[in-house]
């Protein structure tokens, strides 16, 4: 007699992880070779800042392990006074460049997760609200939305930074620097999520599931956040991946513009900016490497958002 208590092998459901190898968007990544290589790159870039502890030779803010005789030692070459070697070189400090880089994409990749994250939210919420309740509420937050849209973001985070550190005590202005960089990076950037979510979500409100749930009596924050939100993250993702390239972007431009991260924990864009003073005496390593970490970083990422966007896009499947 045939045991039939157990079900046969071969009709047990695939686990999560080979559901999930096997759908569509990991078809499409499996077979698109520039998502692949910047997925790679990100990684790789990622992984070495969160580990730069681990990873870096040298802790190049420490100033006991700093020696000034190491200053502007050329890539790979020995110190004339030393004898010490480094990889990418040394600054005007003596400090490593290779692990001021890891440091650095640190405070740079911070940043920008973290302004993403307060965009996301904001923008998100407001989109929500916006397009779920429409009239006088829409109209006000997407006038604020358009207003903010004539003035170049950079130029709105440079307005908040000013008046945020401005308001700040002198004493804890370095300490506070990277929030308020953060703050004025997320509440320049909130828009295009307060507009695409808007947009979708004036979509979901007039599906039955909606009006379904307004009859059984769920209150508006249910619908919201419960059905309706669910159904707008998709181009919420995609703005989000490409948004942070920009949020790291807009922090190495205002830090190199001195008006960003503090000297005591710099970003890649203060590198850039101490590497920019020597380009013409000849320490091109300075400028270059921190440079080439930035480029490699937002367009890695830069492309990893277009291939999500592509991915994600029903009229494309």
């Amino acid at each position: 007699m045939t045991n039939t208590s157990q079900p046969d092998a071969q009709h047990k459901a695939p686990s999560r992880l080979a559901q999930f190898w096997g759908s569509d968007i990991m078809w499409k990544f499996r077979h698109s070779p520039v998502a692949i290589v910047a997925f790679i790159f990100t990684a790789l870039l990622v992984l070495s800042a969160v580990f730069a502890p681990l990873v870096a030779p040298h802790n190049p803010f420490d100033p006991a392990s700093l020696n000034l005789l190491n200053g502007f030692t050329p890539p790979m070459e020995p110190n004339a006074f030393t004898g010490d070697a480094f990889l990418l070189g040394t600054d005007d400090q003596g400090r490593d460049v290779f692990s001021t880089i890891l440091y650095g994409m640190r405070v740079s990749l911070f940043v920008g997760f973290a302004a993403v994250s307060l965009g996301l939210i904001l923008g998100v919420s407001l989109g929500l609200v916006a397009g779920y309740f429409g009239g006088i509420v829409d109209a006000i937050i997407m006038r604020v939305a358009d207003v903010q849209l004539t003035f170049p973001s950079i130029l709105v985070a440079m307005l908040i930074f000013g008046i945020a550190k401005g308001v700040t005590p002198p004493e804890y202005r370095d300490e506070m620097a990277i929030w308020v960089l953060i703050i004025a990076i997320g509440l320049s950037d909130w828009v295009q999520f307060a507009r695409v979510v808007r947009g979708a979500t004036l979509v979901e409100v007039r599906k039955e599931y909606v009006q379904a749930a307004r009859l059984i009596g769920r209150s508006s924050r249910s619908i919201i956040f419960g059905h309706i939100l669910r159904n707008v993250l998709s181009p919420v993702l995609v703005i989000a991946t490409i948004s942070l390239a920009l949020a790291i972007i807009a922090e190495a431009t205002l830090s190199f513009l001195g008006v960003g991260a503090p000297p005591t924990q710099p970003s890649l864009g203060t590198l850039i900016r101490i590497g920019q003073q020597y380009l013409f005496s000849g320490e091109w390593w300075i400028l270059l490497f921190p440079a080439a970490t930035l480029l490699l970083l937002a367009l890695s990422v830069n492309l990893l958002g277009d291939w999500l966007r592509d991915a994600l896009n029903p009229k494309l499947k």
